[in-house]
């Protein structure tokens, strides 16, 4: 693994980009310590050769808990005080970032992805990408970045109180989404192929209800919404036939936010679409307010992180316990790297 990686001296077609587009930003870099190193969905999607925005080689990690080591005169930050990392380095003047979207900027690079990441000892960051932890743990600190996204997703779907949500895929970015969909107020049930998954997410959310994606899971959700189907439906499988199977879950006047990301075209039928009236809305990374949300929300004892934690390795060992991750999934919700 790397010792350092500095943001402004890899991946320079991107960069360069993003660079030329924020002048004011020039010379604010802080260089931090990584403390901690959340392994999200997308890193094993990365490892499997899967993720359509990236280019090989790279170093992954994007959910970041940070020391703060130096800081250029006049920086909020301090030696010695922890941060969380916003990983989406956007350029600020693109019509996104003019319209308060850096979360999808057009010039967007993603650490971990369009330029090299965390899984490293040190990392020289522009200040504007660090939030103050506010008195989060590391490990709660590591854990706002990928919970963010599932905020970010609920804040899309436009949730109302007492509403019928469903949460297709029981991976760590649909805990996150079936979360804050439950904090915003709904009825929360979970879609997921594994048993196992959906038995640790109702236990750890205590949602309304789960549902096995299997070959009756249509007929089940007509029983269960008394054939109306969902106010809002969310995927975050990372599987387009998931994807294209979710259209047939929406309820007549519902939304459709699309969280997961895949590499192949999704087709779904234009006739039901239409009859519906339905939203299709997309979701991509998370922005400030959303990170705030999710800090807010942890420090008010609605986030069961220690319990969301679920398996840790060394820097030194995450080269073996990645690839088995990849695979062997069972009991696992989110694995984090500890540097200490």
């Amino acid at each position: 693994m790397s010792k350092m990686t500095c943001v402004s001296c890899v991946a320079p077609n991107v960069l360069e980009l993003v660079q030329r587009e924020r002048p004011a930003r020039q010379n604010q870099d802080v260089r931090v310590r990584v403390r901690r190193v959340g392994i999200c969905g997308t890193d094993y999607h990365i490892f499997a050769g899967q993720h359509p925005f990236l280019a090989y080689p790279r170093v992954m990690g994007h959910e970041l808990a940070v020391e703060i080591l130096d800081a250029p005169p006049g920086s909020p930050f301090g030696v010695g005080e922890t941060a969380i990392v916003n990983p989406y380095l956007s350029c600020g003047t693109c019509v996104a970032c003019r319209k308060g979207k850096p979360n999808c900027c057009m010039n967007i690079a993603v650490l971990g992805v369009h330029v090299d990441g965390g899984m490293c000892e040190e990392l020289c960051l522009p200040s504007v990408n660090l939030i103050k932890s506010g008195g989060l743990s590391l490990d709660e600190c590591a854990t706002v970045e990928f919970l963010a996204i599932g905020a970010h997703a609920v804040r899309r779907g436009d949730l109302k109180p007492g509403e019928r949500v469903l949460v297709v895929g029981a991976g760590p970015i649909g805990i996150g989404a079936a979360l804050f969909a439950k904090i915003a107020g709904a009825r929360v049930v979970v879609m997921d192929r594994d048993p196992d998954r959906l038995a640790m997410a109702q236990d750890l959310l205590e949602i309304d209800g789960t549902v096995l994606a299997d070959s009756d899971a249509l007929q089940v959700i007509s029983d269960q919404t008394s054939g109306e189907g969902f106010d809002a439906v969310f995927d975050a499988t990372g599987s387009h036939l998931s994807i294209e199977k979710g259209f047939d879950f929406v309820s007549h006047g519902g939304r459709y936010v699309l969280v997961s990301v895949v590499k192949y075209k999704i087709s779904f039928s234009d006739p039901e679409f239409h009859k519906r009236e339905m939203m299709l809305i997309g979701s991509r990374n998370a922005t400030d307010i959303d990170f705030r949300h999710v800090m807010e929300s942890i420090m008010a004892g609605h986030v069961p992180v220690g319990r969301i934690v679920t398996h840790r390795t060394s820097l030194s060992n995450v080269i073996t316990k990645l690839p088995l991750w990849a695979t062997q999934k069972q009991g696992l919700i989110k694995a984090v790297i500890e540097i200490d």
